[in-house]
């Protein structure tokens, strides 16, 4: 049952207030802290100046992977509720979460299942479960049903290239939440018509349920 959605990957103050001051705003709103390699990514500069917007309703995420201590320490002081963490192993999220005090998403990248049974390792540390494609800065798909079984008494979100004309019904048995990214996007930057559609949709899901 969908309960929400998450609009990754911003850079962009007016697209930050145009999403924040929507009639429907994401649940989550993530920025890209340290992977370069990301059309999205947000040097720490520019990141101090985009997060003293008000969030009112949203949740600020940092999407980090393999976070350094040299990471962490630069954005502590950042207004963000959640850290979103690819490719660190239970112990190293354990630590970052009692250190930083901050609410853990889980970023698992599936190609199969023996990559979606590695969500038991995390259920200690983890607050939100996200299944994502191998893809990271590509907008990669993978096959959803693989975790139509998965049973886990947390929220779980679902990405890997989800496109803003997608029936977001058929997500409705598997995920919680909705994160989309390269999606929003028209020739690599976000685009407001195609965000107001993808809110206005996920309105509409959490309605019918």
């Amino acid at each position: 049952m969908i309960k929400g959605s998450k609009i990754c990957g911003i850079s962009d103050l007016n697209i930050l207030k145009f999403v924040i001051n929507h009639p429907h705003p994401p649940q989550f709103i993530g920025f890209i802290c340290n992977y370069k390699k990301s059309s999205r990514y947000v040097e720490i500069e520019k990141l101090n100046n985009l997060l003293t917007v008000d969030k009112k309703k949203s949740n600020f995420v940092a999407v980090l992977v393999k976070p350094n201590k040299d990471i962490l320490e630069k954005i502590k002081h950042l207004p963000f509720d959640y850290y979103q963490v690819y490719d660190s192993t239970p112990d190293e999220i354990k630590k970052i979460k009692q250190k930083y005090n901050k609410k853990i998403i889980t970023a698992l990248t599936i190609k199969d299942e023996t990559d979606v049974e590695k969500y038991q390792l995390f259920s200690e540390v983890t607050d939100i479960y996200l299944f994502d494609s191998k893809g990271y800065e590509k907008s990669m798909s993978f096959d959803h049903s693989l975790i139509e079984k998965v049973k886990i008494n947390k929220p779980l979100m679902i990405a890997g290239n989800i496109q803003v004309n997608d029936n977001l019904d058929n997500y409705k048995k598997i995920a919680d939440i909705i994160d989309i990214s390269g999606g929003l996007e028209t020739s690599g930057i976000k685009d407001k018509s195609k965000i107001d559609i993808f809110l206005n949709k996920i309105e509409q899901v959490k309605n019918e349920d």
